[in-house]
């Protein structure tokens, strides 16, 4: 018999809570095959199998365990159990099928649903062609995942959550996870430790957008990526943050730490709570490289798979509230940076360019900063920048108006 030990996940990390078994106890699992998910306070991560053999859990979901305590048993002195001769068949059969109705799944949009909503592709398709509210369905599956029975009693019952009773007074109370305990500690921390203030600007999206529309197909087809939002935004922070310093930088005691360096954290809503994965060097980064490093971290976000060091280390956070249709917030700093930048809803709205009103895709920009390292001259320098790139994103090749740069002015 083998012990299956909590494994160390980090120097400051001294328990986790075991969230869910994969295998269940008796079942005959391979050498390395995954079975429990366990959450720290800043992830969630996989047991494996150290030998193949036959599953004894010791722990239940939900409990809280210390790094080393035996989490399962191994018999691995138990024979594998054999396979009957029709298995092969009925597994073949069912894949067969899997794939047939999963077929349309892989033309649905990406944004069909909210990143931190889960669907099978089967439920996730529907969704797409009946432009389904998602956060209306009552998802069934295991861990809250949306099933394709969902989806159709959705549509079955349009106002109101199957099955549910009306005037009902219950309530319902869940143990808090340790990664929720952690965001909650981290943004009081934040409020009580900084001198937290935010600016407001506003930005004219038309030439991104305009720019997007033309070359969005050739820079999927060259690249194998999307063109997004976020490349551009993270390519004028990048320029605005080396022309403001400050902004770039944080309090280390009674010293200053500046950075020669852009690590761009970029929140994600992930099924288990905020996480804030960072782009290294995004400052050394194209547009394609930057959007596949967006791409790869939030997939990891949303599948519970993003390693300590990808979360930790990053100098200016980004966060992109309208994506859930935030028209204008007042984002929290995520210590130690001294700064974040808070990216709206675009919203065609009426405003005045060159004397006539006109109808222009608009977006509120907010930058929350820390006034003890950041004055209120540099934290409006800094978003006015932002706008200034975004509104003229042919700047963002080396950060300058062309024509100034040949003129050297």
């Amino acid at each position: 018999m083998i012990d299956i030990k909590v494994p160390a996940v980090g120097e400051s990390i001294s328990e986790v809570t075991l969230v869910k078994w994969l295998k269940q106890a008796g079942a005959y699992v391979e050498r390395d095959e995954v079975i429990a998910e366990l959450e720290s306070e800043k992830a969630t991560f996989e047991v494996n199998a150290e030998q193949a053999g036959v599953l004894k859990p010791i722990g239940k979901e939900g409990d809280t365990l210390k790094i080393g305590d035996v989490v399962a048993q191994i018999d691995e002195s138990a024979a594998k159990p054999s396979s009957n001769g029709s298995a092969p068949v009925v597994t073949s059969q069912k894949t067969t099928s899997v794939k047939e109705e999963v077929k349309p799944a892989a033309q649905a949009p990406v944004t069909a649903i909210s990143n931190d909503i889960k669907a099978t592709p089967v439920a996730a398709a529907i969704i797409s062609d009946k432009k389904i509210d998602a956060g209306s369905i009552t998802p069934s599956g295991i861990g809250g995942k949306i099933l394709k029975h969902d989806v159709l009693e959705a549509l079955a019952h349009p106002g109101r959550t199957p099955g549910k009773e009306l005037f009902t007074r219950t309530e319902k109370r869940e143990k808090m996870s340790n990664l929720r305990k952690t965001v909650s500690r981290r943004l009081v921390e934040a409020k009580n430790t900084t001198a937290m203030l935010t600016t407001f600007n506003e930005v004219d999206m038309s030439a991104v957008m305009a720019l997007r529309t033309k070359y969005k197909d050739k820079f999927k087809e060259k690249h194998g990526v999307n063109l997004g939002f976020m490349s551009f935004f993270t390519k004028a922070t990048c320029y605005a943050l080396q022309e403001w310093p400050a902004v770039n930088a944080y309090i280390d005691g009674e010293e200053l730490v500046y950075h020669d360096y852009c690590d761009i954290s970029i929140a994600v809503s992930a099924p288990k709570g905020l996480v804030v994965p960072v782009i290294r060097n995004a400052e050394s980064l194209s547009m394609a490289d930057i959007e596949k490093k967006v791409v790869e971290l939030a997939t990891k976000a949303r599948d519970n798979k993003l390693s300590m060091e990808e979360m930790q280390g990053g100098t200016f956070t980004i966060t992109n509230g309208g994506v859930f249709g935030s028209l204008m917030s007042t984002p929290i700093i995520n210590i130690p940076q001294s700064a974040i930048l808070g990216m709206h809803k675009i919203e065609e709205r009426a405003v005045v360019v060159n004397g006539q009103i006109v109808v222009r895709p608009m977006m509120y920009l907010a930058v929350s900063y820390d006034h003890r390292i950041i004055d209120g001259r540099e934290s409006v320098s800094f978003l006015v920048r932002i706008k200034e790139l975004l509104e003229n994103p042919d700047q963002l090749l080396f950060g300058k108006d062309p024509v100034k740069a040949l003129l050297e002015l």
